[in-house]
């Protein structure tokens, strides 16, 4: 009877495996060879049985390998050599300081360009010349204005002044049109 009962448990413990997860190393990307210019770095492989950590007796290390750097890579300064020539690698050039590619539909825009900007250029300076002038007038009209209200103060005050003048004599204004002096002379 207990028999019955085991069977179910060994179907779901079937189905709740999982798949292992296999990691497979990279194959390490191919280097330029440096040889000639920089010394190899030395590292040394060193193979560790199982350990109690010595900072930490709660720890436990099983056996594994350590890698250790000996010694650090550092420049050859010896000029390498074939024969009597001394040989330097070949580096890539810089593209910013090679020449540009030239063919004839390059320097057909290259003229065109030259062309439109010589163009542009003469159009800025003839649009400055017309905004100094302009600035100029603008000025002077500033100036004319000034003087205009100034004159016309002036004005303003005078015909007060002749109003006030008037007044004070008492008599209307008596504008002569004829040259005779007027006065009790007169018939």
């Amino acid at each position: 009877m207990k028999t019955i009962y085991l069977i179910p448990l060994l179907f779901l413990s079937a189905c709740s495996t999982t798949p292992k997860l296999v990691l497979r190393p990279q194959p390490p990307p191919t280097a330029a060879d440096n040889s000639v210019v920089r010394y190899p770095e030395i590292v040394r492989a060193y193979h560790f049985g199982r350990y109690a950590d010595p900072n930490d007796d709660s720890v436990m290390h099983e056996q594994h390998t350590v890698f250790r750097v000996e010694e650090n890579t550092r420049w050859d300064l010896r000029p390498a050599t074939i024969g009597n020539n001394v040989v330097f690698p070949a580096m890539p050039r810089d593209a910013a300081f090679s020449p540009a590619p030239v063919n004839d539909a390059i320097l057909a825009e290259v003229n065109s360009q030259r062309l439109a900007t010589a163009q542009i250029m003469g159009q800025a300076r003839t649009l400055s010349s017309a905004l100094m002038q302009f600035e100029t007038a603008l000025q002077q009209s500033r100036t004319n204005l000034q003087q205009t209200m100034a004159l016309r103060l002036t004005v303003s005050d005078m015909k007060q002044r002749l109003d006030a003048l008037q007044a004070a004599k008492g008599q209307p204004p008596s504008i002569s049109t004829t040259n005779e002096a007027s006065g009790s002379l007169s018939p």
